[in-house]
């Protein structure tokens, strides 16, 4: 029963360390690589642009709103 539970725990250990990405830490205070390219690149980068687009019809409605509440009270300058 004890070698059973040995050889249970050095495969999962040996299995563990072959699974290893074999990549160090590297100096302490070196800057980490850049990621890999994925294939999900593209639609992350659309997904970017869709983001700004919404960002920037949010910013025109806001301005169209307040100057419609600037008219609306009668205000000269908006």
């Amino acid at each position: 029963m004890g070698t059973l539970k040995i050889s249970t725990v050095s495969l999962a250990v040996s299995f563990i360390l072959g699974c290893s990405s074999g990549q160090s830490a590297g100096p302490p205070g070196a800057a980490p690589p850049p990621p890999a390219k994925t294939v999900f690149d593209p639609l992350t980068q659309q997904l970017k642009k869709a983001h700004d687009v919404q960002k920037a019809a949010d910013a025109n409605a806001d301005s169209t709103r307040q100057a419609v509440d600037h008219q609306e009270r009668g205000d000269s300058t908006p």
